[in-house]
């Protein structure tokens, strides 16, 4: 029996005249040799950019050598980009060009090399002499672990990674806006301001590109992503869209694909027909779209408590959402009213909303029973409201009933304003569980429930823990309660804004 030898094939190198010859008719500039950075980039997108920058006249090399003049990356990590060039041993390495892709994008965009700015460059960056990187505490990849007061010593950051998050939620990519999202929530817990690179170094929840956002913040006081988008139409014109209360970024997306640009253009569209929420959110846009102050919170917290207390004597109304956590402003009122008699809250809401109309202040409502079933828990996938019985409100709220007056005031003479309110009544014994659900901020409960599954193996939601090891429902009266549960420091709702 004869055994076949397999011979591997032998891959040749490209010649340096294939790799580096112009695939165009003409080289306009004879002077500019480009090299792109495989790192980061990727072979394809590499490979398209190599051949729309030959189409344009450039000459573009496939193996960096010193013939090369300006060597462009997306990978905007100095110190690994520079430790990865120093390895080649180029002898002009020094007075070469090191560009970010904003330059090739500018000399794709004129047709021509675009003078090279401060902006435009990767600079190799050395600390300075006698100068140690700051030591940095650790810090937990849970927002739960992580004190988070309203004092931001990092908005010029956060604010940046904000706008990026957003619009990937308009694109509805998820992972790219969490990945933002938690980057800035990491930022704003920090005590101090990240002014090196070495500050976010050990940081967790930071990616190649966070880092690289928060690299160009540093270098250069500001987001050209996110800059880019303060005047990207898509962007700006979805923003308007889902400002509008009952507008979702689904909704958004449709107007804006059928051309529609304006607020304007929306209410003008024959083939558009608005729900009773979004004509609601036209009606009242510019009192909606304005923030809310403490004391007008405070104003319907009391409008609020007086109907309760006219209807029950025992029923308890608790603050909730980012007023509850310490925040001046907000855009939106929430609280939850429950009652110790179990049964009670499924009649509540709607008693308290025939109260609010009694006193003709009720402008709109969006009631939706409780769908709570106990023998369904614990649910095991991700719901983003739970069932309690809950009721989406817009109240008139008169200036008169505002301590120290309205923080705006509209010179209509009307001397009120329309609010949203929005009002959740779970059961006596899910009171704890609610409260914290409701208290927020958005990432702190996101991480929480992370926490709980993968560190305690729980399952934790706006209605119940349960311990998966243990098989069993842990009760709770207290937010403490459930933080003791989980083996997790209390904390105060003012330090949960993450």
């Amino acid at each position: 029996m004869f055994r076949s030898l397999f011979v591997q094939p032998v891959k040749k190198r490209p010649r340096l005249e294939e790799a580096s010859a112009p695939r165009c008719e003409e080289v306009k500039f004879k002077d500019v040799r480009l090299y792109l950075v495989e790192r980061k980039m990727g072979s394809s997108r590499r490979r398209f950019l190599s051949q729309l920058a030959r189409s344009k006249g450039f000459i573009v090399d496939g193996i960096l050598s010193d013939a090369v003049t300006h060597i462009v990356s997306e990978d905007t990590q100095s110190s690994s980009l520079w430790t990865w060039l120093k390895t080649c041993h180029l002898k002009t390495l020094t007075s070469v060009q090191v560009l970010n892709m904003s330059w090739f994008t500018e000399s794709m965009r004129e047709g021509r090399p675009v003078a090279v700015e401060t902006r435009h460059q990767i600079q190799d960056i050395k600390p300075a002499d006698g100068c140690k990187p700051r030591t940095v505490a650790t810090v937990s990849q849970y927002a739960c672990q992580r004190r988070t007061t309203t004092q931001n010593h990092n908005t010029i950051f956060t604010d940046a990674m904000e706008v990026l998050a957003e619009n990937y939620e308009f694109n509805m990519i998820e992972g790219s806006c969490l990945a933002f999202r938690k980057a800035a929530s990491v930022l704003k817990s920090l005590p101090y301001m990240v002014r090196r690179l070495e500050d976010i170094q050990d940081l967790p929840c930071f990616g190649q590109h966070t880092k690289s956002v928060a690299e160009e913040i540093i270098k250069y006081g500001h987001s050209f992503q996110a800059g880019w988008l303060h005047s990207d139409e898509r962007y700006q014109t979805l923003k308007l869209f889902t400002s509008v209360f009952g507008v979702g970024p689904k909704t958004a997306e449709k107007w804006y694909r059928s051309g529609l640009r304006s607020l304007n253009d929306i209410l003008t569209e024959p083939s558009i027909q608005l729900n009773r929420m979004q004509q609601t959110g036209f009606l009242h846009y510019e009192d909606i779209s304005r923030a809310v102050s403490k004391a007008e919170a405070q104003a319907l917290e009391n409008i609020i408590d007086k109907a309760v207390h006219e209807i029950t004597t025992d029923a308890i109304l608790t603050l909730t959402g980012g007023f509850r956590r310490g925040k001046e402003f907000g855009h939106d009122v929430d609280f939850i009213v429950t009652s110790p008699e179990l049964g009670r809250e499924r009649s509540l809401l709607p008693d308290i909303i025939e109260q609010l109309e009694q006193e003709g202040i009720l402008l709109f409502c969006d009631n939706h029973p409780s769908t709570l079933d106990e023998s369904k828990l614990p649910c095991y996938r991700f719901e983003a409201m739970d069932n309690y019985a809950k009721c989406f409100l817009v109240l008139k709220l008169r200036e008169s009933e505002v301590k120290g007056g309205f923080n705006e005031t509209k010179k209509d003479g009307r001397g009120w304003r329309a609010v949203r309110v929005d009002l959740v009544s779970p059961p006596m014994d899910r009171y704890a569980y609610a409260l914290l659900g409701w208290t927020g901020s958005r990432q702190f409960e996101r991480d929480l429930r992370r926490f709980a599954r993968m560190e305690r193996h729980m399952i934790l939601d706006n209605h119940t823990l349960y311990d998966k090891t243990k098989e069993e429902f842990l009760a709770a009266t207290t937010e403490k309660d459930i933080f003791a549960h989980l083996g997790l420091e209390y904390m105060e709702p003012w330090q949960r804004n993450a």
